[in-house]
This record gives structure tokens, sequence and C-alpha cells, in this order.
């Protein structure tokens, strides 16, 4: 009977489905339904925290901690009806499993992150930094446990408090500081890469640390349960490295570039890892050392951890981890913490971790020579906390070190510490942008056997065909002016781990670099190592990876570092089958406008209607007709001195269409005196022309029409008679009044307004060329220095 009643006490275990609400069952009732309804509460609440937070330039996971802790009982549940309907207690288990099982992966992808040979190679300056960073914090730490115990922490078992304590306060959270780096152009600098590299060490330090607060923390008495764990633990390190560690090589050398990775492989990858797991929490560490371990050991060259990234952290960084804070914040009553004595410990906390961290970092940088500055930041990066810190503080929760206040406590600190690195940084430290001075920042110019050199920008594939046919059209023949042309890959740096590790191999010193490490395997720059069979043009493949809201910066100092005439960027429409021009998205709008505000030289926007087709036009096949209308002004002239340029190929006609306004006005079609600047622009104007008609260039092919224009009509009906057209080149800021009542694009000026319009034209692709003006070059993102170490050099292979 007294069995009976006990089976009777125990909550009933959730069913995995419902038969459905026609039959009078809550989906709420069960464990399946449930677990989706909070994956999508979760995921999109965090996701609408993060785009809040985005202005701020906060990482990802300080949305995913707030997150977490308002869907808790400090926010949202303090509502008994939310939380015994969405997250009610007989449910917990299968949202931590789910949410430990996307953890273990995620610790799999940061061990692929870390790599050991790199840390090896660490310097003894990031070393030292590494340990000090360590080590201060940590006894402070040690020393904030006794004020704790002695407080809020009465009767706690008092060694593995004071190392869980120790951890707590002294780790650095290696992927957010890598994202923060990221997104701070800081990552492979000097202070970044001293950084990443304290904080690999800092990373392996803090692990085996945890794994001994583990071991201490166990609920057997006997000192030598602890003492086993440790054992057990170097043991399960040592068999991975002698056997787990052979058997992944030994996949990823049977998965040579550009094959695809078999699927065998990736299973038995996934389920080591999961094995691990297992055969660490067994052994009373934690599973997610096994899964840590299991990537640390993976090696990381070539295409096997690459697929590998790519196949898990989708669904793990997407849906699963955010559900690892959901649960952390569901421990997290921040209204525990009330009264002085409260506020006060937690201020405690925060200044100790601040003190402790900066200070032992900065002691160390300026014993290794590192300016004041640079080891403030420094001190400021290694701060930084994240997901590590609640994984430590979530183990301590369970094992019944930290109870509910002392864990709101650290939640709070590591979420404020985290919180204050990015604007910190930034009002430390701004490295200054240094270059050399160079000469060639137009087409046009005096010298036309000088090298002329474009950066030309591209997001897809769907740019590359025409591109790649404006680049043969460009060349000319012959040995007058050489032609170089960097082609930039432009990605937006997403939260994934693996662009995080894309950037590492795509930038230098802050600044986008030859795509030497991958080239083989990027569709987009075979198509362009296809085509440097040319002698007369070389072309090289960059990539970007960058937020859009700065990924101007890259293309602009890129440009000034590689000494460019003009960068090339796509229209941010296409055109669909039927002719209708579709935007591709306004982040892409908001990167031109910028970089026609803040570039260093000439930029042309090509309007992409498919110039020669789908596929790359040989030189013995090209047979365009090319219009360049001629109104006026610097970005007139600069649009015909391309135009010349383009010209000198064998398969190109070129039409001079200038226009004169009957009435005499230089800018507008109506009434009206010309001021001295009109005038002298005519003057320039005027001499430009003729030194063109004296120039040998091209003569053959070349046709110069004059149209007496007396309104807007006439000047569209002058435009349309020219549709037919493979390519218009027109300046940005054309001396004519707008050719059309509205526009969304004024990026485009008056005339390609209009030629870029769909009514206008289907078929001729649209170059809006913005000549360079020094005048309007008043906020450079370069400071230009004729002492700069690079000045005296030219841009090669072997500089980068």
């Amino acid at each position: 009977m007294a069995s009976t009643n006990v089976t009777m006490g125990c909550p009933a275990a959730m069913k995995a489905s419902s038969n459905g609400a026609f039959q009078h069952e809550s989906p709420l009732d069960f464990a399946l339904p449930l677990i989706i309804l909070q994956i999508c509460l979760v995921v999109v609440f965090t996701r609408l925290l993060a785009y809040l937070l985005k202005p701020l330039k906060q990482p990802r996971v300080i949305a995913e901690i707030i997150g977490g802790i308002l869907l808790g009982p400090t926010a949202l549940g303090r509502s008994k009806v939310y939380i015994d309907t969405i997250f009610p207690e007989k449910s917990l288990t299968v949202l931590d499993t789910l949410a430990n099982i996307g953890l273990l992966f995620f610790l799999f992808l940061v061990g692929l992150e870390l790599d050991f040979a790199a840390i090896r190679k660490t310097g003894k300056k990031s070393l030292l930094i590494a340990l000090a960073g360590i080590s201060l914090p940590f006894i402070l730490g040690v020393g904030t446990s006794f004020v704790l115990s002695s407080t809020i922490s009465k009767g706690v078992h008092q060694i593995p408090f004071i190392v869980f304590m120790g951890v707590a306060l002294s780790i650095t959270a290696f992927p957010v500081l890598a994202r923060i780096l990221a997104e701070l152009k800081l990552l492979t600098t000097d202070i970044g890469r001293m950084a990443m590299s304290a904080a690999g060490v800092n990373d392996i330090a803090a692990w085996i640390l945890l794994a001994l607060a583990i071991a201490l923390s166990g609920n057997d008495s006997s000192p030598l349960v602890p003492l086993w764990v440790l054992l057990s633990g170097t043991g399960f390190v040592i068999f991975a490295v002698l056997a787990i560690k052979p058997l992944l090589g030994y996949m990823a050398h049977r998965c040579p570039e550009g094959e695809p990775v078999k699927e065998l492989y990736v299973c038995v990858t996934l389920t080591l890892v999961l094995a691990a797991s297992f055969v660490t929490d067994t052994i009373g560490i934690h599973a997610l050392f096994g899964a840590f371990v299991v990537g640390i050991v993976t090696p990381k060259e070539g295409p096997f951890s690459r697929i590998l990234t790519e196949k898990i952290e989708d669904l793990v960084s997407g849906l699963l981890l955010p559900l690892y804070f959901a649960s952390s914040g569901l421990k997290t009553d921040v209204t525990t913490i009330r009264g002085a004595q409260s506020w006060g410990l937690l201020a405690l906390v925060i200044l100790t971790t601040c003190f402790g961290k900066i200070g032992g970092t900065v002691v160390a940088s300026m014993l290794c020579k590192v300016p004041f500055r640079e080891a403030m930041s420094l001190g400021v990066l290694m701060n930084t906390k994240g997901l590590v810190e609640l994984i430590v503080l979530n183990i301590g929760k369970d094992r019944k070190v930290l109870n509910d206040q002392a864990f709101a406590i650290l939640v709070l600190m590591a979420l404020v510490t985290t919180f204050i690195t990015t604007p910190l940084l930034m009002a430390i430290y701004k490295p200054a942008r240094r270059g050399a001075p160079y000469k060639h920042r137009t087409i046009q110019r005096k010298d036309h056997d000088s090298e002329l050199r474009i950066l030309a920008c591209f997001h897809s594939t769907r740019n590359i065909p025409t591109l790649i046919n404006m680049i043969e059209s460009s060349r000319g023949t012959g040995q007058r002016g050489r032609l170089c042309v960097y082609a930039m890959h432009l990605m937006e740096l997403s939260e994934r781990s693996s662009a995080i590790a894309m950037v590492h191999k795509a930038r230098l010193n802050g600044l986008p670099a030859w795509n030497k490490v991958e080239r083989s395997t990027d569709q987009m720059v075979i198509a362009f190592e296809a085509y440097q069979h040319l002698r007369a043009v070389a072309v090289r493949p960059m990539t970007a990876i960058s937020d859009l809201s700065s990924i101007h910066e890259d293309i602009c100092t890129s440009a000034h570092q590689k000494r460019v005439a003009m960068i090339l960027l796509p229209f941010h429409k296409h055109q669909r089958v039927d002719g209708a021009m579709e935007s591709i998205g306004h982040a892409f709008h908001e990167v031109n406008k910028r970089v026609l505000q803040r570039a260093p030289c000439s930029v042309g926007i090509l309007v992409d209607r498919g110039l020669g087709g789908t596929s790359h036009v040989v030189a013995s096949e090209v047979d365009y007709k090319i219009v360049v209308p001629f109104f006026g002004g610097l970005d007139d002239r600069e649009a015909l001195a391309y135009g010349m340029k383009m010209v000198e190929h064998p398969g190109i006609s070129l039409t001079i269409l200038k226009f004169v306004a009957a009435r005499g006005t230089l800018k507008r079609f109506d009434k009206g005196e010309e001021d001295e600047k009109e005038k002298k622009e005519k003057e320039m104007d005027g001499e430009f022309l003729r030194e063109l008609m004296n120039d040998p260039r091209g003569n053959e092919s070349l046709a110069y029409e004059e149209r007496v224009v007396e309104s807007k009509e006439d000047v569209k009906a002058t435009l349309k008679a020219t549709s037919k057209c493979n390519l218009f080149i027109v300046g940005r800021n054309a001396a004519v009044a707008s050719l059309v009542n509205s526009t969304d694009c004024p990026e485009l000026g008056p005339v390609g307004g209009l030629l870029s319009s769909s009514e206008f034209t289907t078929t001729a692709s649209v170059l809006v060329v913005q000549g360079y003006d020094p005048a309007a070059d008043t906020r450079p993102l370069i400071e230009e220095d004729v002492d700069y170490e690079g000045s005296s050099r030219d841009i090669s292979d072997s500089t980068v």
C-alpha cells in the first residue's frame, strides 16, 4: 500500500505527442509540441533582442543571456500562469537535455577553433599576458569567495566554492572575444593576435581548473575520489591524442580539396563527440569535456574541419544553443539580489573581476614593453565573458556549490563585463590608419602609359560574368597602360564560427588580403583565376568579410592600400527576367552610398544588364557599342576618360554624345546666368575634349556627335535613340537637371537614374562614374604619411 501511495505521488511522465486539439488534448501537455513552442519562443525573443542591441555593437551572446534572464523568474516568469504553461517543471528535463546536446556540439566547434599548433607558437609575451590575466583574478576570486561564504553562501563546501569562484572571475570567453575583434576589424592586428593567443591559453587553463573544480565538488567525502577523477580525465585526454586523433587524421587525409566529404566520416565524427561526452560524464568531469577534447584533436587543415563546421553550426548556434541560455535564465532570479548587502556584493564581484583581469593584463603587458593604451585595450578584451562563464556557473549551481543568490550575482557580473567591453575598447583604442600617398586616383591622367589599377567588388556569382567582360573591355591592347584588377568578394560577417575562421585567413592588419588559403575551393575565385591567362591583365582575387554597416571601410582602405584609380561597385538591384529591377537589400544600397562619400579615388556603380551575356566573352568575340553622354563637369570627364580607355580594345566602338544647351546655360535647361565656377568647368570640358580629339587612341572606332537640346524631353529623346547600345558610361553629377521625376537611387545622378530605369531600356548596362575630387575628400579613412614604411614599395604578392 505504501508503495502505491509513493507511485501516485510522483508526477506522470510527459508523453511525446498528443492526439490533437479535436480530441480534447492540449498540445502543451505533451513533450514534443511543448519543446517546439519553447524553441520558437526562445529563438524569436533572443533574435529580436539581438536586433535591438546591434547598434550598440554587442555580440549576440549578450542578447541571448538577457533573453534567457527575461524569460525566467526575473521578469516573465513572475507570472505563474506563464511559467506553468510554457516552462512547467515537468518539461525542464527535456529542455535541459536538448540544450546540453546543443552545447556539446558547440563546445566541439570551440575546440575546432582552438588551434594547438598556433597556441604552441605563442610567444613568451602572449604567454606571460595570459598567465597574468588568469592568476591575479583567480587569487582575487579566492578572496571574494571568503566574503561570499561568510554572507550569502553560508554552509557551502569551501574548497570547491573557492575554485569555482576563481574560475568564474578568471575566465575569458574565446568565441565572444573573436567576434568582438572581428566586428571592430582588430582580429589580425597586433593587439588582436595577442588577445587571441592569450585567450587560447586562458581557455585551456580555465578548462583544466574547471575539471579540478568539478572533481572537488562531488558528493563523496573520500579524498581519493577527486584524485581518481583527475587521473581518469588525464587518461582520457591521452587516449584522445593517441587513438582518436589518428582516426580523425586518417579520415581528414582521405578528404581531398574539391571533393565532398563522405557522409560516413561526418557520422563517425559526430558519434565520437557523443561517445567521448559519455565517457567524461561517466568519469565524473562533465560531458562537455569530451566534446571539447575531440574538437581540439580534430585536424584543422583541409576541408574536413570546414565541412564539419558548416554542417553543425547553423542548427546548433541558431536553434539549440539559445535553449541553453533559456535554461540558465530559468535558474536566474535577479530579484534574489535585494538589499544593500546583496547589491554591494554584486559591485564587489564586478570590480574584483575587472580589476584582476585588466590590472593583471596591463602589468604583464607593460613588462613586455607594450604601450599603455594597447595594454589597457588588451586588459579590456581579456575581461570578456560569455557562454563558457555560464557553463561554469550552471555546473556550480547543479553541483550545489552556488546558491540562487550567488548564481544570480555571477550571471549579472558576466553580463556587465561583456557588455562594457566594446564601448570601453572603442573609447580607449583607436588605431591610426596610415598609408603612403599615391598619385593616380582617377582614370583621367597625363601619363597614359602608367599602370591602371581597378578595385572591382562583387556580392555573388551573378555579378561575375559582366565584371569579367568589363575587365576584358578595359584592358585595351598593346603595351600602353597595363591593367591590374583587384577582384574583391564582399561577404557579410555572420555569427558563425566559420566566419570568424575565414576572417583569420582573409584579412591582414585589419584589411582584406589575398585569398591564398582556400583559393581552389571558391568558385568565384576560380572564375578570375581562369581569366588570368590574358597577359595584359593581372587579376588578384581578394575577400572582405565585415558587417555590412562597416564594410565600406574595408573597400576604401583597400583601395588606398592598393593605390587604385577606380572602385567598381555592383548596383544594389538586379534585373529580373521580365526586365524589372529588383533590390537585393537595402544594406548593399547603403554600402554604395558610403563608398561614394569616403572613397579615396574615382567610383563607378555598375547597373548590370548582362554585358556580353552570361559567360566570359573571349577577346576575338568582343563586339560592344558604348555611348558616353557628355554634359560637362568633373564626373562626365572621368566617365569619358574611362570610355577612351575601353575604346583601345579593337572590338569596341565608342560614341560621344556632346549635349549643348540652346539657351546657353551649363547646369540647367532654363534661364540663368553662368557663375565663375560654371565658366571654369566649361573651359576644362573644352580643353579635355580637344585633347581627346587629338589622342590617337581608338580614332577608327570613335564617333563624336553634338546635339543641341532645349529641354529635358529633347535629352530623353536623344538618349532613347541610342538605347540599343551595350553600355552607357555616364557621370554621376552630370551638368543637367534631373531627367526623372522621382528616384529612390539619388547616387545614380540625374542621367544615371533615367538610364537605369526599366522603362528606358532592358538591354544596355550602365556605368555611373563619380570622379575623385580632392576638395570633397575631407574625411579620409587613411591618414597619408610620406614617411610611411610602405610608401617606397610596390604592392605585389610578396607584400601580404
